[in-house]
C-alpha cells in the first residue's frame, strides 16, 4: 500500500478537526457535506472504512514518520511533490 505524504496527511487531519468543530458548534447542510467530504478523503488516504479506523491509522503513520522508520517516507514525499 502506498502511504500518503506526511504533509498531506497532516493537512487532511487539520481540515478534519476544523470541520468537525465547526459542524459540532453550528451544524448546517454545508458543514455536514464538508465533514462527509473530509471524512471520505481521510478514509481513502489511510485505507480505512470508518473515521475511527482512519484516525488510528493516521496516528500510526505519524508515529512512523516521527521515528523516521523506513525509506518509504522519503519516497512518498517525493511522489506527493
Amino acid at each position: 500500500m502506498i502511504h500518503p505524504a506526511e504533509r498531506e496527511l497532516r493537512a487532511v487531519l487539520a481540515r478534519f478537526a476544523d470541520t468537525r468543530i465547526e459542524h459540532d458548534v453550528r451544524p448546517t447542510g454545508r458543514t455536514s457535506r464538508e465533514l462527509d467530504d473530509v471524512t471520505y478523503t481521510l478514509c481513502v488516504m489511510t485505507g480505512a472504512r470508518t473515521v475511527e479506523e482512519a484516525l488510528l491509522a493516521a496516528d500510526t503513520l505519524l508515529e512512523q514518520y516521527g521515528a523516521g522508520c523506513g525509506d518509504a517516507t522519503q519516497a512518498d514525499e517525493t511522489l506527493a511533490a
